[in-house]
C-alpha cells in the first residue's frame, strides 16, 4: 500500500499583469481594476510514494517542485485532483517560518518542536543534542533576531530532524551550512532511512538525488516529463540544463 497518492493534481496562481512600483502608479491604479494573469504551476501531476522508499523530485526553477511539496504537506490545496496521505508527514520546507525573533534559541526550539509534534519533555531531553547538531550551544540564550539566516536554518533543520515522523519531506536539505553541517545532515538522513522512514527530496543537485533517492520524477512546465531511477532522472536533468530544447520562436526562426 502506498503512503502518499497524488492523483491528477493541478494548481494555478493569479499574478498581477501590471507592476506598480511608484506611489503615483499605485494611486492612479486605484481608479482602475487590477488585472491578473493565470499562471499554471502544476498540471495534472500524478504519482505514488511507497512505504520505505525515497522519492526525488527535480526540475528547473519555476517547474512546480516547491508548490507540489506544499500541496503534499497540506500547506496549499490543489485546484483540481487530490492527495491522499496514509502516514504522518514531517515537512522540512521554509524553516524560518514560525520563529519568534524576540525569543532565544531554547524558547524557539520549545515552541517549534511542540508544533512539530514533540512533547515538552521530549524537547527538553533533546535540547542539548539539537543545539549541538546546529553548532549553536554558545548562542542558546541569544535572541533569534540577532541570528544570521544560516544560523536560523541550521537550528530549524536540527529541530526537524529530531521531530521526524513516518514521512520526511525535504526541500534542498543538503544545501544549508558548511561542509561539517552537511555531513551531519547526510548522516542523520541515512540513519532515518535505515530505520525505515519514507522520504521525498527536492533538489537541484544531481548527486543528492542519485545518492539519496531510489526513484525520481523530473518536472518541466508543471508536468512530469520523466520518471525513472534516481540516476536516470539526475542524468536527464543535467541533459535538460546543458542541451535545452529550442522554444517555438527559435524553431520558427531557424526554419525561415
Amino acid at each position: 500500500m502506498s503512503l502518499i497518492d497524488v492523483d491528477a493534481v493541478s494548481k494555478a496562481f493569479l499574478i498581477p499583469s501590471v507592476h506598480r512600483q511608484t506611489i503615483r502608479e499605485h494611486l492612479l491604479g486605484l481608479l482602475e481594476p487590477r488585472r491578473f494573469q493565470r499562471l499554471q504551476v502544476l498540471d495534472a501531476v500524478s504519482f505514488e510514494v511507497q512505504r520505505g522508499e525515497a522519492l526525488g523530485i527535480m526540475g528547473r526553477n519555476g517547474s512546480g517542485k516547491s508548490t507540489l511539496l506544499k500541496i503534499v504537506c497540506g500547506v496549499y490545496l490543489p485546484d483540481q485532483g487530490r492527495v491522499s496521505t496514509h502516514a504522518a508527514i514531517t515537512p522540512v520546507l521554509e524553516l524560518g517560518v514560525g520563529w519568534n525573533p524576540e525569543l532565544d534559541a531554547v524558547d524557539n526550539v520549545l515552541l517549534i518542536g511542540s508544533v512539530m509534534g514533540l512533547s515538552l519533555a521530549q524537547i527538553r531531553r533533546s535540547m542539548e543534542e539539537i543545539l549541538a547538531f546546529a553548532e549553536l550551544e554558545r548562542f542558546a540564550n541569544l535572541k533569534l533576531k540577532h541570528y544570521s539566516s544560516g544560523m536560523s536554518e541550521r537550528l530549524g533543520y536540527a529541530v526537524a530532524f529530531k521531530a521526524v515522523r513516518e514521512v520526511l519531506v525535504l526541500d534542498e536539505i543538503f544545501a544549508v551550512g558548511d561542509a561539517g553541517f552537511k555531513m551531519r545532515c547526510e548522516k542523520r538522513y541515512r540513519e532515518l532511512r535505515a530505520g525505515g522512514h519514507t522520504a521525498i527530496i527536492v533538489s537541484h543537485d544531481p548527486r543528492v538525488i542519485a545518492t539519496f533517492c531510489d526513484r525520481a520524477l523530473l518536472l518541466d512546465g508543471g508536468r512530469i516529463a520523466y520518471e525513472g531511477t534516481a540516476r536516470e532522472v539526475a542524468d536527464r536533468y543535467v541533459s535538460m540544463l546543458t542541451h535545452p530544447a529550442p522554444d517555438a520562436a527559435d524553431t520558427r526562426s531557424a526554419s525561415s
